[in-house]
């Protein structure tokens, strides 16, 4: 038998005088200091490498349009030419599960 879809599972929103529902906000967990930083992406090593040439080529472009620039150039470069990247992220996992599994010993 297919279920009310009235009914919920959920608990009902809290409202407020009005009866509107309230928005909790949710509680940030602390982020240790001492944490090992996270592995970057290829792209990310890319957009690196190339943001300043973007810059350079349209000084009067926005920073989300030379993100968007930076996101067609990724797209069309081939496997090969992506591969110095996808190295470097790979080394930058490798470091970062060795940093992690010595944070966790300690």
């Amino acid at each position: 038998m297919p279920k009310d879809p009235t009914a919920s599972s959920k608990r009902a929103p809290k409202l407020d005088c009005d009866g509107n529902p309230v928005k909790t906000k949710r509680v940030k967990k602390e982020k240790d200091p001492n944490a090992p930083k996270r592995p970057l992406s290829a792209y990310m090593y890319f957009s690196q490498d190339w943001r300043e040439r973007i810059k350079t080529e349209n000084p009067d472009v926005s920073f989300g349009e030379i993100g968007r620039l930076l996101g067609l150039k990724w797209k069309g470069l081939s496997e090969e030419e992506k591969k110095p990247y996808e190295d470097m992220a790979s080394r930058d996992k490798k470091r970062h599960e060795a940093e992690k599994a010595e944070y966790e010993r300690s």
